[in-house]
C-alpha cells in the first residue's frame, strides 16, 4: 500500500488548488470520481469575480485572491449591479459594502445604465439605477483548472479520475483511502468533495458539518435585434431578480438565481426554474426568449453560516475540510489554497491573507460546533 502525504478528495476548483500548493509540501494524490476535474459546480459557474457578496469575509477572500490569478485565468471586464424599482436599499448597502474594496465603484442613473445595457427597461417597474465596477474580473475556470492539473502533475503529484472514495478508516496513525482500484495510506485527508463532503465524512465516521447544496439553473437564448452584445458588463439585480452575461455578439447567458435544496447530485435544469429565468428576463428587459439555445443546472454547497470552511476537524485527527465554497469558489480559489495549505501543512499564515484581515480561526470548522 502506497503512503502518500496528502490525499485530496475532489477535483474541483478547490482541490486542485490545494493540492497544487500543498504539492510543494509532500506527496499528493487526487482522487476523483468523474471522468474529468471540474465536472461538477467549477464547471458550470458564471465565473465572474466581483465584491457583490452578503459576507465581509468573502469579499476579504476574493480581494486576496485578485492579484494572484495568472492572465490566463482572468481579464479585466465591467460588472454592472441594478437596482429594479423597489431595491434601492439594497443598492445602497452594496455600494456600502462594496467601496471597501473597490473605492473606484461608480453609481449611476438609470439612464446611465440603459445606456450601458439598452434592453434593460427604466420607469415603473424597471431599473432605477446601479452600480459599476470597471475592475471586475471575468474568469476562466477552464484554464484555471488546467493550470492547476499541470503543475500538480509537474511537481510530482497524482490525479486519479473515476476513482470514487469506497472507504476511508484509521490505522496506526494514517487513513487508509479505499478506490475501486487501489489503496492508499494517506497521513492527511483533504475533504474538497463539494456537495459531497458530508458523505465523505460519514464514510470516514466523522461527525458532519451541515453542508447545504443549492441547486442553480442557467440558460443561454439568442438576442434578435442589432445588439454587439460584446461590450456590455456582467448585469446582476442587487436583489432578488436575476444575473445575465453576454456570450459573444447575440448569445446572452441569464440566471434567476434560484436557490432550492438538493441531494448530492449531477444536478439538471427543471421546466419551471427555465421557465422563471425566461420570465423576469422579460418582465425586467425589452426582449423575449421565444427558444432557449442551452440550459443546465449546478449544485453551490453551503455551510449552515453560509462562509468556507478551511481545517482540521476537531474531533477526527488529520481530517481536513476544504468546504462550503457556494457560489464563490472560482473566484476565492487563490486565497482559500493558501489558507488550506499553511494550515493543513502548517506553515506560517500568509501575508496576502493578513493583509486583508483573514485569521485562520474565521474559517475553522470548530466555528460550527
Amino acid at each position: 500500500m502506497r503512503k502518500i502525504d496528502f490525499v485530496v478528495i475532489g477535483a474541483g476548483i478547490a482541490g486542485l488548488s490545494a493540492a497544487n500548493r500543498l504539492a510543494r509540501r509532500g506527496s499528493v494524490l487526487v482522487c476523483e470520481t468523474e471522468e474529468a476535474c471540474g465536472f461538477h459546480a467549477s464547471g458550470r459557474s458564471a465565473a465572474f469575480a466581483h465584491f457583490d457578496m452578503d459576507s465581509r469575509l468573502v469579499r476579504a477572500l476574493t480581494a486576496a485572491s485578485l492579484p494572484l490569478f495568472g492572465r490566463t485565468a482572468a481579464r479585466f471586464h465591467p460588472a454592472l449591479f441594478i437596482a429594479l424599482d423597489g431595491q434601492e436599499r439594497k443598492l445602497n448597502s452594496l455600494a456600502s459594502d462594496y467601496r471597501e474594496w473597490a473605492p473606484r465603484l461608480e453609481r449611476l442613473s438609470a439612464d446611465e445604465v440603459q445606456g450601458m445595457v439598452p434592453i434593460l427597461r427604466t420607469g415603473k417597474g424597471g431599473v432605477v439605477g446601479g452600480l459599476l465596477d470597471k475592475d471586475a474580473r471575468k474568469l476562466d475556470a477552464h484554464a484555471m483548472l488546467e493550470t492547476h492539473r499541470k503543475s500538480i502533475i509537474s511537481a510530482g503529484g497524482e490525479i486519479a479520475l473515476r476513482s470514487p472514495i469506497k472507504g476511508l478508516s484509521r490505522q496506526a496513525g494514517r487513513w487508509i483511502v479505499d478506490t475501486p482500484s487501489a489503496s492508499y495510506s494517506a497521513k492527511v485527508v483533504i475533504n474538497a468533495a463539494g456537495a459531497w463532503v458530508d458523505e465523505i465524512a460519514r464514510l470516514a465516521s466523522v461527525a458532519p458539518i451541515g453542508i447545504a447544496p443549492l441547486h442553480r439553473t442557467v440558460i443561454t437564448f439568442d438576442v434578435v435585434g442589432q445588439h454587439d452584445m460584446r461590450a456590455w458588463p456582467f448585469t446582476k439585480t442587487a436583489g432578488p431578480g436575476f444575473y445575465i452575461e453576454a456570450e459573444g455578439t447575440s448569445r446572452l447567458l441569464a440566471c434567476p438565481m434560484d436557490e432550492h435544496p438538493s441531494a448530492p447530485c449531477d444536478a439538471q435544469p427543471g421546466e419551471e426554474d427555465v421557465a422563471l429565468t425566461a420570465w423576469r428576463i422579460e418582465q425586467a428587459t425589452t426582449l423575449t426568449v421565444p427558444r432557449i439555445a442551452s440550459k443546465w443546472a449546478g449544485l453551490r454547497s453551503f455551510a449552515p453560516d453560509r462562509e468556507p470552511v478551511v481545517g482540521f476537524d476537531a474531533a477526527a485527527p488529520d481530517f481536513f475540510w476544504l468546504a462550503g465554497q457556494g457560489g464563490f469558489g472560482l473566484q476565492t480559489s487563490p486565497a482559500l489554497a493558501l489558507a488550506a495549505e499553511a494550515i493543513a501543512a502548517g506553515t506560517d499564515w500568509p501575508e496576502e491573507l493578513r493583509a486583508v484581515g483573514v485569521e485562520a480561526g474565521a474559517l475553522s470548522p470548530a466555528r460550527l460546533d
